[in-house]
Parts: C-alpha cells; sequence; structure tokens
C-alpha cells in the first residue's frame, strides 16, 4: 500500500513537473522559434553560399575550360594561317626563283644570245669594215675625179693663160719671155705656148680654111664653152674687127720711104 501511496505521489510530482514544464516551454516557445529560426536562416544561408560558391568555382572551372579552348582553337587557327602564309611565300619565293631562272636562261639563249650576240657583232664589224673600206675606195675615187677636174680646170686655165700670151713664144731668131737663155731647160709656159694652136680673129674667117670653133689645145680641150672665154673671145672679135693704124717704126719708115722714091 505504501508502494502504491508512493507510486501516485510520484505521479502527480510527475504530472505538476510535466505541467511545469509545459508552460515553460510555452513560454519560451517564441524565443526558441526566434532561435530556431535564426540558426535555421544561418545554415540555409551557409549552405546557399557553399553552393554558390561551389557553383562559382565549377563556373570559373567552365569558363577556364571553353577559354582555354577558344584561345587554344584561335591559336590553332592563327598557326595553320602563319603556316599557309608562310608556304605561301616559300612557294612564290621558289616561283620567283624558277621564273628568274628560266626568263635569264631564255633571255641568254634566244633573245641575248652572247655567242649568236657575239657573231652578230663580229659580222657587223665585219661589215663596217667592208663598208668603210667602200667608203674610203669612194672618197678615193672622188679625190681622184676631183683632183682630175681641177687638174683640168688648171689646164684649162693655162692653156687659155697660153692662148692670151701666145704673142710671146720663142721664134727662131728671138727666145721668149719663158724661153730664159740662163736655163737648160725651158718655162713651162713656153712649152705651153708650143703646144696652144692660135687662132685667127673671126674678121679674117673667111681666109682661113680651118673651123674656127673654139679654141683647143695638143690634148683637144675646148675652152669655148666657158662664159669668160666666150666674153674674152667676143672682146678679142671686136677689136679685131676695128682697124688701127700699123705701128711707125724705123724699119717701117725707111721701107714706106723707099716706096716714096
Amino acid at each position: 500500500m505504501a508502494d502504491l501511496l508512493k507510486l501516485k505521489q510520484q505521479v502527480e510530482e510527475f504530472k505538476s513537473e510535466y505541467y511545469n514544464r509545459n508552460r515553460q516551454a510555452e513560454a519560451n516557445r517564441k524565443e526558441e522559434t526566434q532561435a530556431a529560426i535564426r540558426i535555421q536562416s544561418w545554415f540555409r544561408a551557409c549552405r546557399v553560399r557553399t553552393y554558390i560558391r561551389h557553383l562559382n568555382k565549377k563556373a570559373i572551372i567552365v569558363q577556364k575550360a571553353w577559354r582555354g579552348f577558344a584561345a587554344r582553337a584561335r591559336v590553332r587557327q592563327m598557326v595553320k594561317a602563319a603556316y599557309f602564309t608562310m608556304k605561301m611565300n616559300f612557294y612564290n619565293d621558289m616561283a620567283v626563283r624558277i621564273q628568274k631562272t628560266w626568263r635569264g636562261f631564255y633571255y641568254r639563249k634566244y633573245i641575248h644570245y652572247f655567242y649568236a650576240r657575239k657573231r652578230y657583232l663580229q659580222q657587223i664589224l665585219m661589215k663596217n669594215e667592208l663598208v668603210r673600206k667602200e667608203l674610203d675606195e669612194i672618197e678615193k675615187a672622188q679625190t681622184r675625179e676631183k683632183e682630175y677636174l681641177e687638174a683640168i680646170k688648171e689646164q684649162k686655165t693655162k692653156a687659155y693663160q697660153a692662148y692670151r700670151l701666145h704673142h710671146l713664144i720663142s721664134t727662131k731668131k728671138l727666145p721668149g719671155v719663158f724661153n730664159s737663155p740662163y736655163k737648160q731647160t725651158p718655162h713651162e709656159m713656153e712649152l705651153l705656148l708650143r703646144q696652144v694652136r692660135y687662132q685667127v680673129p673671126t674678121s679674117m674667117a673667111h681666109r682661113d680654111t680651118g673651123s674656127l670653133g673654139g679654141l683647143c689645145d695638143s690634148t683637144g680641150l675646148s675652152f669655148s664653152g666657158s662664159p669668160q672665154s666666150q666674153r674674152t673671145i667676143s672682146t678679142k672679135t671686136q677689136e679685131s674687127r676695128t682697124r688701127l693704124p700699123p705701128i711707125a717704126t724705123k724699119k717701117g719708115k725707111m721701107t714706106q720711104a723707099v716706096h716714096n722714091r
């Protein structure tokens, strides 16, 4: 019985203690709720921050991988373009070298061929020598012709002078001006005077049987064609037509006196 009472007392104490604790718990429920909310918010914030930090790390990893991939692809493209440019430059250099070699060979072979040009220059030199020889021969011929014409002109002049000075020719009794007795050989003009044939004036042409067409020397050169000779001949004919009185000399006076007697 005592145990039952004791047990009842314990039950009552337990109920009172339960009631007090529930009342105290109800009194502290708001504070505990606020504390729980604060703890939960802190925990959730920590969890979210941790998750966000994790996401940031994963995003950085993804971005790093993508940027690395994109950079490697871009660098690979740049390397490919640089390799292509280098290869094209190399091909261009090789093409230029081949073209240069081929053009040099073609120009040396077919356009500026050294041996052909050498032969061409030798042929030009030979032709120049031939042309120079021909020109020298032509020049010599022209010089000879000029000298011949000058000699003929000089001979005509001398013959005309000899014709004008025919009265100075030497005779058997009286030597002429050009035939000096102090020289062994006569003067050239003396020889020319001997060769020139004297022509009578035109007024006495009807008395002569020879032709009076011109003045000729022993070589057959005619002087009637030159205007100067024609003028001199016309003046000589006019002078010969005007008859002059005879020159009075001592011998002429004596003959006239004899005739008068």
